[in-house]
């Protein structure tokens, strides 16, 4: 289709000419303390026998009935083998569909997410989060950490990036441990992610920069911005927004020109990284160009593709591209008059950051983590106890009820 040769056309040429000077991805970020699963083992489990646990589940769903969330969060605390990973998807995508979805316990997600990196199961991990509606599993921050971290270290990107797709997605960039690791792994993945990536790669890296109001937050929002703006140019306003948690106002390049014009009236050592801006630059230029084939009828057939998508407010937008372009070279050469163009490429500041903050940034994380494990082996002490009062109130009711029958028979 024209329109997608289009999108790839930009693609290609904005990536060849910016942001090739990073420094190379390293291969570490987290520390053994936070990744250390000693202290997620040493919470009191409850052994079971897997076979028996699943055949219980099997007849509780073929009568029509509630499997418990104890009953799940029993079956993957006991998971001991590859094999078993499997058999516990099978499981949360059965409770998931049944009456009590909505009581999968957040101990149980950060189970799964451990067993699945314990027994070298990370794609079923990766897969269950990318298919959260179907398996409930909406990890919390740490545990979206332990998975980021775990790609990262094997320089598998691409994963690492759909994880913190998945955390733009929840919004869920409130640890600086979180900021630090997404802004790593967005940086290390900007020059190989294909074009139909780009929209949740602008959403993430504007969403998590707006956590950090410095050099690589402003950055992160511009280049953020940028590539928001080439979908909205190519595509129309609602391919932008549709399923992400963004803003349907159109202009997103203009926005972008806003950061600049921030960064500029700013006073302090904020400042804008020169390869962000390389990019920029070049992806205006591309899109003037493109746009100019299409007015000239290069490209006719792509005005058949977008016609359900790209409507008159959006073809204005695309009318200000020339106005977008003069702006902004205008405020590059006020940045570099005021020295506000940062030499270090985007990653180069990225991985410098996570050298000098990352360590510190742990330890709230740690600790919070260890609250919360002994809060959930108290909601956990809780249900076990509910449940041992549910069951002994059945019997004693199967006893009245058999005592009454054996009654009625004798009389």
């Amino acid at each position: 289709m024209a329109a997608l040769a289009l999108t790839r056309r930009v693609t290609a040429a904005v990536k060849n000419k910016c942001l090739s000077s990073s420094l190379p991805a390293r291969r570490w970020l987290l520390s053994a303390a936070y990744t250390d699963s000693k202290v997620w083992e040493a919470t009191e489990k409850d052994p079971q026998n897997l076979a028996v646990l699943a055949s219980f589940m099997d007849r509780t769903y073929d009568r029509n009935l509630p499997v418990s969330s104890l009953t799940v969060s029993r079956f993957v605390d006991n998971i001991s083998s590859r094999e078993e990973v499997d058999q516990a998807e099978y499981y949360l995508y059965k409770f998931r569909h049944s009456p009590n979805c909505w009581y999968l316990r957040d101990w149980t997600v950060h189970s799964w997410i451990r067993q699945c990196l314990k027994y070298g199961a990370k794609e079923k991990a990766l897969y269950t989060l990318k298919n959260k509606v179907q398996y409930g599993i909406f990890p919390d921050d740490f545990t979206f950490n332990l998975l980021i971290d775990s790609y990262v270290k094997e320089g598998d990107f691409k994963s690492a990036f759909s994880v913190v797709e998945e955390v733009m997605l929840q919004e869920a960039f409130d640890l600086p441990t979180t900021q630090i690791l997404s802004l790593y792994t967005l940086g290390s993945y900007l020059q190989t992610a294909t074009w139909d990536e780009e929209r949740a790669l602008g959403a993430s890296l504007l969403i998590c920069g707006l956590k950090q109001d410095n050099t690589i937050g402003l950055s992160a929002q511009l280049l953020g911005n940028a590539l928001l703006g080439k979908v909205e140019i190519l595509k129309g306003i609602h391919a932008v927004f549709k399923g992400m948690p963004l803003s349907w106002a159109r202009g997103y390049l203009g926005r972008a020109l806003t950061v600049m014009e921030k960064v500029a009236s700013a006073s302090g050592d904020v400042k804008l990284s020169k390869d962000t801006l390389d990019y920029m630059s070049d992806l205006l230029q591309q899109l003037s160009s493109t746009s100019d084939s299409d007015s000239s009828g290069e490209e006719s057939g792509g005005e058949e593709d977008k016609k359900d998508t790209v409507d008159e407010d959006d073809l204005a937008e695309q009318a200000k591209l020339p106005e977008y372009a003069g702006r902004f070279k205008e405020l590059s050469n006020q940045l570099e008059a005021q020295g506000k163009v940062d030499s270090s490429s985007f990653q180069g500041l990225v991985t410098a950051l996570a050298q000098q903050n990352l360590a510190a940034a742990e330890k709230p994380d740690l600790e919070q983590y260890e609250s919360r494990i002994q809060a959930w082996e108290a909601e956990k002490k809780q249900l076990i106890q509910r449940e041992k009062e549910m069951r002994e109130k059945a019997e004693q009711e199967k006893e009245r009820r058999l005592a009454a029958k054996a009654a009625a028979q004798q009389a």
